[in-house]
């Protein structure tokens, strides 16, 4: 009897397992509603106007957006800030890299140039990648009628 014991007490006692309900924060946007997306804002845009940005997914404080373009942008750079954007539609042109000439501050996360010189010119195209590090100037040009990205914004580290 005294071994049963000795080794009931070196068994170790499993006890039952408690299932746990953890909500799921996922934001998701499946293709369909990337599309409808992507129509709606070409729809909604005025004559003229060259750029449309619209959220499709958060978490808090960090977007991932739409970006929409008719029209080539001004170089930019954002100073705290990277920028990692796949293209979703369209033709264009990535130039990276470089000096941003006749730098002009817009907003605190956005200084706004003339032209960008020395950078690296790369076509864009669907599928493709880009994630362009806090403080490199970057410009998008469009070829044909638009342009459009899945964008996001991710602190410098």
């Amino acid at each position: 009897m005294s071994r049963v014991l000795a080794l009931a007490l070196l068994v170790p006692v499993v006890a039952p397992v408690q299932a746990q309900t953890v909500a799921d924060p996922t934001s998701f946007a499946g293709s369909a509603e990337v599309t409808a997306q992507v129509a709606a804002m070409a729809k909604g845009m005025k004559p003229g106007q060259g750029f449309a940005w619209q959220p499709l997914v958060r978490d808090g404080k960090t977007v991932a957006a739409l970006e929409y373009w008719k029209k080539r942008g001004r170089p930019a750079v954002h100073p705290d800030q990277a920028e990692y954007a796949i293209v979703i539609a369209g033709r264009g042109t990535l130039v990276s890299g470089g000096t941003l000439v006749e730098p002009t501050v817009t907003k605190p996360d956005l200084t706004e140039g003339a032209r960008i010189t020395g950078g690296t010119t790369r076509a864009l195209g669907p599928g493709d990648v880009m994630l362009i590090p806090a403080g490199v100037p970057h410009w998008f040009g469009i070829s044909g009628e638009r342009l459009v990205l899945l964008g996001t914004k991710l602190p410098a580290r």
